[in-house]
């Protein structure tokens, strides 16, 4: 990601969305070419000059104090998340060599802990939301159409933004799809704020842009959002509907991965969706490893032969 041109386009974002009237100018009912705030109104409610905020704006400082990023946030109005953001973004880290970019693995002991909990669906993700390892649950829940063993192979890994955006069963699966899509972008934008160095990131994000017209007009307004827990309103294609509560842990382990995690409250027609979602999963899942044992027992009987 062009962190500078990301800069700007923030503050240009985040200035339109304010009017004269709402931070107490006078607008004097003259006509605007641009909506929003001009840059030398903002500047004034920030106490800094219209100058140093052109070359803010147009990426030319990179050394911006904190006390010139917290007057910007005040005048703009940022939330916190926002306000992270724009830090971020005013100050990235000191460019390096591009490292070549290595597949992720998700640590035996974390997918020991997900198969450990086969009524709570669980994921295990990257940064990038690249789906490392899911228990049997989890992949019923949300890609049951997908080969359960596919975030074992890098080549075949699923994303799941890139699902939400281009797979036409995660769309349906999501009964409020934007909503949903809004919040997964937000989140992305903070992710990219924070690496701008992460060139996979920055390829994913491209492949978006061209392969969805809905992803690209989101993205244009630049959401920021952090989304650690909240609901999910989902039909599925063998259950129905239900609305889960889900959390985002994020693993101490300085890998960055995080376990999406899904409940329903205790009683809820929910619950016993998510009960039944269990119970056929069970059965699927007993009888594709018998056949992957019967299998091997064959092809092991059958080289003994030979």
């Amino acid at each position: 990601m062009d962190t500078p041109t990301a800069l700007g386009d923030f503050l240009r974002n985040r200035r339109a969305r304010l009017q004269p009237e709402d931070v107490g100018l006078p607008s004097h009912g003259t006509r605007r070419r641009v909506p929003g705030l001009r840059r030398e109104e903002l500047a004034l409610l920030a106490g800094v000059s219209i100058t140093y905020y052109t070359h803010l704006e147009q990426g030319q400082s990179s050394n911006a104090s904190d006390s010139v990023l917290d007057s910007l946030a005040r005048a703009l109005r940022l939330t916190p998340d926002e306000h992270a953001h724009l830090r971020d973004l005013a100050r990235p880290p000191k460019a390096k060599r591009a490292a070549p970019h290595r597949p992720e693995f998700v640590r035996a002991t974390t997918r020991r802990l997900i198969d450990s909990m086969p009524q709570v669906p669980a994921v295990v993700l990257d940064g990038r939301n690249d789906v490392l390892a899911w228990n049997a649950l989890g992949h019923a829940l949300l890609a049951g159409h997908l080969d359960v063993t596919s975030p074992d192979s890098p080549a075949d890994r699923p994303n799941l933004t890139r699902m939400l955006f281009l797979d036409p069963h995660t769309r349906e699966l999501y009964t409020e799809w934007t909503k949903e899509a809004r919040v997964a972008l937000a989140a992305m934008r903070l992710v990219a704020g924070r690496n701008p160095q992460d060139s996979a990131l920055a390829e994913l994000i491209g492949s978006l842009m061209l392969q969805s017209p809905d992803f690209a007009g989101l993205w244009s307004k630049h959401p920021v959002r952090d989304c650690t827990v909240g609901t999910k309103a989902l039909h599925h294609p063998v259950v129905g509907a239900m609305t889960l509560d889900f959390e985002n842990l994020h693993l101490a382990d300085n890998t960055g991965h995080r376990m999406l995690l899904y409940t329903a409250p205790e009683g809820s027609p929910s619950e016993a969706a998510l009960s039944l979602l269990s119970s056929l999963t069970a059965e699927t899942d007993h009888a594709r490893r018998t056949g992957s044992r019967q299998a091997d027992a064959t092809e092991t009987g059958a080289d003994g032969l030979r």
